[in-house]
């Protein structure tokens, strides 16, 4: 498993992913293609260390979606670190656009949601079961 660094703050945006769930991973592929400037670091979320670097990752479900771990320390979750990446990388600026618009905002995190949640089939196969996200809506 890889490490990451554990002193100071990041000096760019670290886009932390689930790097055993393959549907992530491929998604996590063709940001970095897109990012050829270098403006994210990417670090899968099982890395040791990781929660040293940042503890406010501990406070999160990571079932609900990647996290954007910004130079300032904000963490920005799912669809709206989607959003924060597209922004930032050359070809997915329309995407950032589209997203200001309140409807489609809303439309892109509920859509985000359903990926979160059904990424084991969209990428047909998942070992050990890392991808199935909880059924939020059974009681216990």
């Amino acid at each position: 498993m890889p490490t990451v660094q554990t002193t100071g703050e990041p000096a760019r945006s670290v886009v932390v992913y689930d790097g055993e769930c393959p549907f992530c991973l491929k998604q996590v592929e063709r940001m970095k293609r897109r990012d050829t400037a270098g403006v994210f670091e990417y670090v899968p979320r099982q890395s040791e260390g990781l929660k040293q670097r940042f503890p406010k990752l501990a406070e999160g479900d990571f079932n609900t979606g990647m996290r954007l771990v910004n130079p300032d320390g904000s963490i920005d979750v799912g669809a709206d670190a989607v959003y924060q990446i597209a922004r930032r990388l050359s070809g997915w600026k329309l995407v950032a656009w589209l997203y200001r618009v309140p409807v489609l905002k809303s439309i892109s995190r509920s859509g985000y949601g359903w990926v979160a949640k059904h990424r084991s089939k969209l990428a047909k196969r998942c070992e050990s079961g890392v991808c199935e996200a909880p059924d939020r809506t059974r009681l216990e």
